[in-house]
């Protein structure tokens, strides 16, 4: 299919290692969501094989713990990539991934919600070998589900299942039947440094427990861990980064504005910063970005970019992280300082 343009606003890390990124990854196909629940369970070798640890397949855990935010027992998913256990001195790159309003649950069976999208959906169901051990909290409903009717109307069919052998097809793209329009600075923001009500910010205690226990307890590289953030997900995103820049290499909001209150420390800290938006998105319109971006380059802030999917709508995310572009300039990021020659 054909990709749309692409708006960057593209500068270097001074203090951080980024990887050049290529800009072409348009790589969607058309169909329906697997009606089946997937069981979530670690991949085993088959019974009296001999396990290779090099090529040990991918795992998925539920990780069970208790909440600072809400004093409840809740989950996260923890992914395991292939090969992990090869090599018992090698540290892994983290990825932490906060969804969006759509996948709320209790974190116990709700869980398998965060299967439907994301860097989860494309290592775990498409199976795809993303180098990253990846966290995955799960935000409370906090009592969305009396009012808000996709929260309502959701069953489990819509989780996709990850199949013996092969993939399922991709779900099709949103309809977006809007033209294509450009975007004026808009710095009357609907929401403030907290992002829309009910969200990550509640959960911030959660996040950073997450964090700090996979750090200690995985074998991770904590100069590379980085956060992303789908929608609801990238509010919390730019919200928990601005309260904790030193914890990660990289920041990239998936259809979410940052605040230009939340950019200070982003800024100081010259956090790595991707920002995608849809130029069709009626729910979170590209001008509500560029507020916060001028704060950031204000302040003297030049490791940031910004891309517009000039012809999606707010399902960007299934394009950003169904290419390689995102994940490959993950990889070049580093909390490590550039060594002088």
């Amino acid at each position: 299919m054909q990709g749309g343009r692409r708006t960057d606003i593209d500068g270097g890390a001074r203090r951080f290692l980024c990887a050049a990124v290529a800009l072409a990854s348009f790589l969607l196909a058309c169909h329906p969501t697997s009606p089946r629940t997937p069981e979530v369970m670690p991949s085993a070798p088959p019974e009296n094989s001999t396990s290779d640890p090099r090529t040990a397949p991918a795992r998925l855990e539920r990780v069970a713990y208790q909440s600072p935010s809400t004093g409840a027992e809740r989950d996260y998913f923890l992914y395991l990539p292939e090969g992990y256990d090869a090599d018992p001195a090698r540290r892994w790159p983290l990825l932490v991934v906060l969804h969006g309003d759509g996948e709320r649950g209790n974190a116990k069976e709700d869980l398998d919600y965060l299967l439907k999208n994301g860097p989860l959906y494309e290592a775990w169901i498409q199976k795809r070998d993303l180098p990253f051990v990846i966290a995955a909290p799960q935000l409370p409903l906090y009592g969305r589900d009396r009012s808000i009717s996709y929260l309502q109307s959701r069953t489990r069919a819509e989780i996709p299942l990850r199949l013996a052998d092969g993939v399922p097809a991709r779900p099709p793209e949103f309809t977006t039947p809007a033209p294509m329009l450009g975007a004026a600075l808009d710095a009357d923001l609907p929401w403030g440094p907290e992002g829309p009500p009910d969200g990550w910010s509640k959960l911030e205690a959660d996040v950073v427990a997450m964090v700090d226990a996979v750090t200690q307890k995985q074998r991770v590289d904590p100069n590379r861990r980085y956060l992303t953030g789908i929608s609801y997900g990238a509010f919390g995103a730019w919200y928990v980064a601005s309260r904790h820049p030193e914890m990660f290499a990289a920041l990239a909001p998936v259809v979410g504005f940052g605040h230009p209150e939340l950019m200070a420390p982003l800024a100081q800290a010259k956090l790595p910063i991707w920002v995608f938006a849809g130029g069709r998105d009626t729910t979170i319109e590209a001008q509500y970005f560029y507020a916060g971006l001028n704060e950031l380059e204000r302040l003297g802030h030049d490791g940031f970019r910004f891309t517009i999917e000039a012809d999606m709508g707010h399902d960007v995310w299934a394009r950003v992280y169904a290419g390689r572009d995102l994940y490959d300039w993950l990889l070049g990021c580093s909390r490590a300082r550039v060594q002088e020659p």
